[in-house]
């Protein structure tokens, strides 16, 4: 048979919490590993808010159309965006809302930029991306749709 004892003050106050040197070399293995994380973390980050710049710009596009085929035009550039939301001007066939909400800034906190005739096409509708500022490049570049 065999007896259990209880361990040793000594031996006790020898086995509590870690070394300076352990927590040390833990501190420096998690602080690799986030210097290996973060970037790749805060690249996917910038690509979510431009997904997110194109989604919203598909959904004006398509109010847009929506617009158009009641109107018979699309709305000029004064009356902006606001008038796929409320009616703006003196629009009789003006069938809307055709956005249940207001329109709103893009993933940076700029104002979608509207232009009615486009120098592309009937309209232009972009963000500025992360700047603000026409151009740029990365998350600095415009989204257009």
């Amino acid at each position: 048979m065999h007896t259990w004892s209880l361990p040793s003050p000594q031996a006790l106050s020898r086995s509590r919490g870690f070394t300076l040197m352990e927590l040390l070399i833990v501190l420096v293995i998690i602080g690799l590993l986030a210097s290996f994380v973060a970037p790749r973390f805060f690249s996917q980050l910038g690509k979510s808010e431009r997904k997110v710049a194109q989604a919203q710009l598909e959904a004006f596009a398509k109010a847009l159309d929506a617009y158009r085929l009641d109107v018979g035009k699309y709305p000029t550039t004064e009356q902006g965006l606001a008038a796929l939301t409320s009616r703006v001007g003196n629009e009789a066939k003006w069938g809307g809302p055709y956005l249940e909400k207001a329109v709103p800034v893009d993933p940076w906190g700029n104002p979608y930029v509207y232009r009615s005739p486009g120098e592309k096409g009937d309209y232009d509708l972009l963000s500025l991306g992360k700047d603000g500022q026409p151009g740029g490049a990365d998350d600095a570049a415009d989204i257009s749709r």
